[in-house]
């Protein structure tokens, strides 16, 4: 376990060293939360809630789930592609370690980075500008938290098979693009997931994507309460052990039949 915790370490510097990116990126997501602010407060315009959130609630959800985001998410399955084309997996995968479980913690040290140098002094900037409400309630804080956990863990899942399928399609490009959009629109990052139709609602329970977003935003924002958080909580659950099932079964089968294409 020792060595794995090294790898976070080690993330944690690399991503410290240059920290004048996340520094301006926190301006970038600031002017996003301002934007859809306004946005919506033009739609609540007479309105003293919808779908059960009020103006503050809904400012308060575009605000952690922005600053949420900068935990779960991580370029690994980019990463791992880069490595493959490169030819750079061979000599990892003969390294004491689990490729996929450093690939992680790699993520997890970044995670830890941003969520102290970014997500952190962002919620105070954008608490000074923005009417959000923090809850007071510190349950609901512990919720949060253990639902952020388990959201960097479904999200950092799935692009372990993103960057998995590298070892079959040699050029997944188009397949990370895509998949950044699809995670960005049904994980409740850019709209909550009761704003759709109850159609789709009923569509989207079947993927993992409100585990990722929604669900820990929801649980912030008291948009869940009683039983709603310990159902929510135990959907991230399950997805986080369903996904392990495609995940092995593919990276078996990748390592048996793996291609270098440079190096």
């Amino acid at each position: 376990m020792g060595k794995y915790l090294e790898m976070i370490r080690i993330r944690f510097l690399m991503m410290l060293a240059y920290r004048t990116n996340y520094y301006s990126g926190i301006l970038i997501y600031s002017i996003n939360i301002g934007a859809y602010y306004f946005l919506w407060s033009a739609i609540y315009s007479g309105k003293s809630n919808i779908q059960g959130l009020t103006i503050v609630q809904m400012t308060t959800y575009v605000a952690v789930s922005w600053m949420a985001r900068a935990f779960y998410f991580n370029n690994l399955d980019r990463e791992m592609a880069m490595e493959i084309k490169e030819g750079k997996v061979a000599v990892e995968l003969i390294r004491p370690y689990s490729y996929l479980g450093m690939k992680a913690m790699q993520g997890l040290g970044e995670g830890i980075f941003r969520i102290l140098f970014f997500s952190v002094p962002g919620m105070v900037i954008v608490g000074l500008l923005f009417p959000i409400q923090l809850s007071t309630d510190i349950p609901t804080w512990g919720f949060f938290f253990l639902s952020l956990i388990l959201s960097f863990i479904v999200n950092t899942q799935i692009n372990l098979l993103t960057g998995i399928t590298t070892f079959f399609l040699f050029n997944n490009d188009g397949l990370i693009r895509a998949k950044r959009v699809v995670i960005d629109l049904f994980s409740g990052l850019l709209l909550p997931i009761s704003f759709y139709p109850i159609w789709a609602q009923h569509i989207m329970a079947y993927f993992p994507f409100q585990s990722i977003s929604y669900i820990p935003s929801m649980i912030f924002t008291e948009g869940f309460k009683g039983s709603q958080i310990t159902s929510a909580l135990l959907t991230q659950c399950i997805w986080a052990l369903i996904l392990f099932v495609p995940i092995s079964l593919l990276w078996n089968i990748a390592r048996k039949r793996m291609v270098i294409q440079g190096g």
